[in-house]
């Protein structure tokens, strides 16, 4: 008010000034002086802008934009879950990659000692066989031929022998001399080692000593060559059809007992000491998980621990045991391992599934009152899975969101009008 009154009065002093200044040419030079700065104050007020309003309406506070307020109701229909916070004993785990391969000292490459073609086939893959099983008979000309040079040795043996006997005889008698006696045994040693020769080929060929013997008695040479199963086991690789030729560096079964498998995994140079631990203690858990068994876990025992690193991967490879009685675990089955800590006294948790994040924020929702729930900043600890170790934000007590925090998030995060 007193400006705009300062603005009139300076108008109407300007214009009195305006029309009285020619007929008053005697005023003086300091009256027109303090006329000329009274309009230059009028026109600066002038020029000046009005000071704005202030807001009107209640401002959100820093906690507020933190909060979200839910009806009873709907927070009942939404599915949301709180529990308090509390200690607890916890331990994490590490987790491998792995591949599941037949036990080694069950697993048996069936080859031939010798070369044939294949007569007959008594096996297929996937069959269950038992130990000492007729799996397939070649016809081997080879052995054929070994069986013979062995009746002619032990037919030279027994020549060599009689004749040996009768040279004795004979020298005693005085008939020959002692030369012709000496050389007769000469050659008696000489036939035996041919024959001692001839019976190692053909244990070479896979002969017995019973099917040597009977040789020996029957005199009737078999060129059949019959491979049985070592042990109690499945075909799990057949490489052999009938009629087929077939060398002697020909792998023609694969038979493994299955009943126990292995998980061969590789570990990380940093997680070492997990793998370790298991191996010192048996009772350590060590937990293996099939993809094509999702929801199932094996117990797995640790057999062997790499001793040397691989250059190019920094990894070391693990080896484990597992029982397969119902032969589920399959060889070359994708497999996880994990081997877990020993367990932490005494540590603040709550459920992996009520830590949120919002870029490279981690919060929970802490229930303040019925329906009214704060959106507190947290630190997290290791995880495991199931619960995540807190080292800042909650205190033991407190009530956070178990299930449904993300609804909680999405209203946190709608945009405000």
């Amino acid at each position: 008010g007193q400006m705009r009154g300062m603005l009139i009065y300076s108008g109407r002093c300007t214009a009195r000034c305006e029309h009285h200044a020619r007929p008053r040419t005697g005023l003086s030079r300091t009256v027109w002086v303090c006329f000329g700065m009274l309009l230059l104050a009028s026109s600066a007020a002038c020029d000046r802008a009005p000071a704005p309003a202030q807001e009107s309406g209640p401002k959100r506070t820093a906690n507020e934009t933190s909060l979200v307020r839910f009806p009873l109701d709907e927070v009942t229909r939404s599915g949301v879950t709180v529990e308090p916070v509390g200690r607890t004993a916890f331990r994490t785990y590490r987790s491998f990659p792995g591949v599941v391969r037949p036990n080694e000292n069950a697993l048996a490459n069936i080859t031939t000692l010798v070369r044939g073609r294949v007569a007959e086939v008594h096996a297929d893959l996937g069959q269950m066989v038992k130990a000492n099983q007729l799996l397939v008979v070649l016809h081997s000309g080879d052995l054929g031929l070994a069986q013979s040079a062995y009746l002619k040795a032990i037919a030279r043996r027994h020549v060599a022998e009689q004749a040996y006997q009768r040279a004795q005889f004979l020298f005693q008698e005085k008939v020959i001399g002692q030369a012709e006696a000496q050389r007769r045994e000469g050659e008696m040693i000489s036939i035996r080692a041919e024959a001692q020769e001839a019976r190692e080929g053909l244990l070479l060929l896979g002969m017995s000593d019973k099917e040597i013997k009977k040789l020996e008695q029957t005199q009737t040479i078999r060129s059949q060559v019959p491979i049985v199963a070592p042990f109690a086991g499945r075909v799990i690789a057949r490489d052999l059809t009938k009629g087929e030729l077939v060398e002697t560096t020909n792998k023609l079964f694969a038979v493994a007992d299955l009943s126990t498998v292995w998980v061969v995994a590789n570990v990380s140079e940093k997680d070492i000491s997990y793998v370790q631990r298991a191996t010192t203690n048996p009772n350590q858990p060590v937990e293996v998980r099939v993809t094509a068994y999702p929801n199932e876990v094996f117990q797995g025992t640790v057999l062997y621990v790499g001793d040397v690193l691989d250059t190019a991967t920094r990894t070391m490879q693990v080896r484990l045991a597992l029982e397969n009685p119902t032969g589920r675990l399959k060889p070359e089955m994708f497999a996880t391992i994990r081997v877990l800590s020993e367990p932490t006294s005494d540590v603040l948790v709550v459920p992996e599934a009520a830590i949120q994040h919002d870029r490279d924020r981690s919060f929970v929702f802490v229930q303040q009152e019925p329906g009214v729930f704060e959106a507190r900043t947290v630190r997290l600890g290791d995880k495991n899975g199931t619960l995540a170790e807190i080292l800042e934000g909650l205190r033991e007590g407190e009530v956070v969101v178990k299930e449904g925090a993300f609804t909680l998030k999405s209203e946190l995060l709608k945009p405000k009008d």
